[in-house]
């Protein structure tokens, strides 16, 4: 896929991440959004096929094949988690925080617009952050070590966290009308509910596999 003669607005609407990248690169993908990224880039002396190298990875890293984890070793698996999902949330909730504030600045007379949003989001960011911190730091080791046994008390206590991670979800889906952004809404609104739908996605493939495989398995081996 090309996206050197796509405008910044339809990149910013179609590709979860691609907000991140135009931040980088200082692209104003909404009020320029629709400039391609061809002549946004030549405005500002950049490389434009750097730039979409780099929304083409997103979009390959998107699409990639789900992987059956059941039968898979409990240290790759806790190393996936750690690589692929947490490395993702940590650059994701920081993002959408700073696109939903925009988003309840510049429309917060508008009837759909989604007043606390950014405020649930924060909170939700610290909150996972702490989360996979103290996994990181206290129960993964453990399952990578195989105790499995020990692990059960903070296991016990993630699973209740993982509760709540799908509560704030709830909140989320309730402002924002199921992440579906209103008829002519701006280019940072459309990219906000596009990366909010792909991180409650990623999120709930995260759980899962924590929930469902992982700790499943140490049960049995506990």
């Amino acid at each position: 896929m090309t996206f050197i003669q796509q405008s910044l607005g339809q990149i910013a609407r179609e590709v979860p991440g691609a907000t991140d990248v135009f931040h980088a690169y200082k692209l104003d993908f909404c009020c320029g959004g629709a400039h391609t990224l061809q002549e946004a880039a030549a405005r500002k002396g950049l490389d434009a096929a750097l730039i979409a190298d780099r929304l083409t990875q997103l979009v390959a890293q998107a699409h990639q094949a789900p992987r059956q984890w059941q039968e898979t070793d409990v240290p790759e698996l806790v190393d996936h988690i750690q690589s692929h999902f947490h490395e993702r949330h940590r650059a994701q909730l920081p993002e959408l925080v700073r696109l939903a504030r925009r988003v309840e600045a510049v429309h917060r007379d508008h009837p759909a617009c989604p007043a606390g949003l950014s405020a649930l989001l924060s909170d939700m960011n610290s909150e996972l952050a702490s989360h996979m911190e103290r996994e990181e730091s206290i129960l993964f080791p453990l399952l990578k070590e195989r105790q499995y046994l020990v692990s059960q008390g903070p296991i016990r206590v993630m699973l209740e966290e993982h509760e709540h991670h799908g509560e704030n979800l709830a909140k989320v889906e309730a402002l924002t009308q199921d992440m579906t952004p209103p008829a002519g809404a701006c280019n940072t609104w459309q990219a906000l509910y596009l990366g909010l739908r792909t991180f409650r996605e990623e999120l709930m493939q995260h759980i899962h596999l924590e929930n469902n495989v992982l700790f499943q398995h140490a049960a049995r081996m506990g």
